[in-house]
């Protein structure tokens, strides 16, 4: 991305990023739910299971598929997805909506057993927010964008410690990015300071 115009304004008068510029689906995603706070346990293991899935591929691909994926994991219910059983692995490896990885499928059905476990030290939402750091990045071009911080690495670890897997400090830095745990929207977006985390 970091050859793309860093903020591309559009036909409404709203400044962001080319890539949630073109695609309507991926400015409505960019405009409505990227980057605000998610504080539920479903909505955050969802996008931990998300997050895993896309490792690799493309957010778009795993948008698009995403309605696929919540009716292929019963909404991402962490209790109904801890009780999967090989039968559900092999049905889920034949659901051509989503992304058939028998690594990523079997590592959604741990960390969903590992979410219910951590129910006994506050929660999966509890958890993930404690990482939170004291400032946020200011980026104004996508180069300036981290891809991980201490605090990423920090929440990788202890995620591994409490079970959890396909938790890399990068792919946790997108989901810290995704709910709103920290805020990397360019400086000059219309989004910049949207989440009511962090200031504009």
């Amino acid at each position: 991305m970091s050859t793309e115009t860093p903020l591309v304004e559009g036909e409404d008068g709203l400044a962001r990023p080319g890539w949630a510029s073109v695609d309507p689906m991926l400015r409505d995603y960019y405009d409505t739910e990227w980057g605000m706070p998610v504080r539920d346990e479903r909505g955050l293991f969802e996008r931990l299971s998300l997050e895993a899935f896309q490792s690799g591929l493309s957010w778009a691909t795993i948008l698009r598929k995403r309605p696929a994926f919540r009716a292929a994991f019963d909404d991402f219910d962490p209790d109904v997805v801890a009780g999967y059983g090989e039968r559900d692995v092999e049905r889920l490896m034949g659901d051509a909506g989503i992304v058939r990885n028998l690594a990523k499928i079997r590592a959604t059905i741990t960390n969903a057993r590992a979410t219910v476990r951590l129910r006994d030290k506050g929660g999966l939402a509890e958890f993930i927010w404690s990482f939170r750091p004291e400032c946020t990045p200011e980026p104004r071009t996508y180069d300036e964008v981290p891809t991980t911080s201490p605090e990423s690495v920090a929440l990788a670890r202890a995620l591994r410690r409490e079970g959890f897997a396909f938790v890399g400090p990068t792919t946790m830095f997108a989901l810290m990015e995704a709910v709103g745990i920290v805020d990397t929207h360019l400086v000059g977006s219309h989004r910049r300071g949207s989440s009511g985390v962090w200031p504009a």
